[in-house]
């Protein structure tokens, strides 16, 4: 059998799969964690257009209701708490209580992290603790709490947002990509024994998205010049997508229960180079990384957020960025 028919009846198969597992969001409990704000905000607001019924949950209360009144225009019904995801009965709670009020979660998405940026040199096990409590271990306590329900209905949809810093690491964001390679790891580990369940586990990588997030970020080191270089692919359109297509996107993939989405065409093509030649682009990033700010220059002790550090960056630079920010809420 020649090449081009292989790869056709692939393709087939591929697509007959995805019609038979393709599910209708009307009337579907949906939660997502870290909702109050940036890319969770905007996937609350595309899924109550399609007629799913939200809960979003955020660690500050204050964060919940003003999301809440954001998303009222779109109609539907939507449930708001506030939840520590780093507290494992904090989880069970939110979760039961959505059970309680919504009736059985049909799909989860963990959206809910942090981001430190800075030199390894600065970066402390604390800081590794914190992103692997957020980023690991949050979107863990979820899945664990709403499994069983999923396993005794034998259908379900888990959507972890995980990162392109996920499958390759960038420089100045060791524990991040440590957080979100780990998460990936479980993401996948949970597709392949879920599947038989009826569960399918989608693992989001998005590339730079404009969300306006950067200034909730934790800058260690030289900060003003950390948070330039970290602001500045986010800000713009040609290097980065907007959260309404990422949201898109995201909600396309765990629809049709696609094991990986991939968000932007940097994404996807870091993504398989690293697949190829590892060696080589971590060789490239050694470079990169030799003109990144140095551990030892002007600095300030401790963390800064990028509100508190985004000073030094150009405010051309920074307009796509400050445009999406009062959308996404992140301001």
């Amino acid at each position: 059998m020649k090449l081009g028919s292989v790869v056709g009846s692939m393709l087939v198969v591929r697509r007959i799969l995805r019609d038979r597992r393709t599910i209708d969001l009307a009337g579907k409990v949906v939660v997502i964690t870290g909702g109050s704000r940036g890319l969770g905000l905007v996937l609350a607001q595309a899924l109550i257009e399609r007629g799913a019924r939200v809960a979003i949950c955020a660690r500050d209360e204050p964060e919940i209701v003003r999301a809440r009144e954001l998303l009222a225009p779109y109609g539907g019904e939507v449930y708001g708490a506030a939840c520590d995801v780093t507290d494992r009965d904090d989880v069970l709670r939110f979760i039961a209580s959505v059970e309680d009020d919504f009736g059985p979660i049909e799909v989860l998405i963990n959206n809910a992290g942090i981001i430190q940026v800075g030199p390894l040199a600065l970066m402390t096990e604390d800081d590794f603790e914190q992103a692997l409590a957020v980023n690991l271990r949050g979107p863990l306590h979820a899945i664990l709490a709403v499994l069983p329900g999923m396993r005794r209905r034998k259908a379900g949809r888990i959507v972890n947002i995980a990162s392109i810093g996920g499958k390759v690491a960038v420089p100045h964001l060791a524990p991040y990509s440590t957080s979100k390679f780990a998460l990936v790891g479980l993401s996948e580990a949970l597709r392949a024994e879920l599947i038989g369940d009826g569960i399918y586990v989608t693992t989001v990588c998005p590339g730079l998205m404009r969300t306006g997030s950067p200034g909730h970020a934790m800058f260690k080191g030289d900060h003003e010049a950390e948070y330039a270089w970290f602001s500045a692919g986010g800000s713009q359109p040609l290097a980065s997508v907007s959260a309404e297509a990422a949201a898109q996107q995201i909600i396309r993939g765990f629809v049709r229960g696609d094991a990986e989405v991939v968000i932007s065409v940097q994404a996807k093509l870091a993504s398989l180079l690293h697949g190829v030649a590892p060696g080589l682009v971590q060789e490239l990033l050694g470079v990169v990384a030799r003109f990144m700010p140095s551990a030892s220059g002007p600095r300030t002790t401790g963390a800064v957020t990028g509100r508190q550090a985004e000073s030094a960056t150009p405010a051309l630079l920074n307009r796509p960025r400050d445009a999406a920010a009062p959308r996404n809420h992140e301001t």
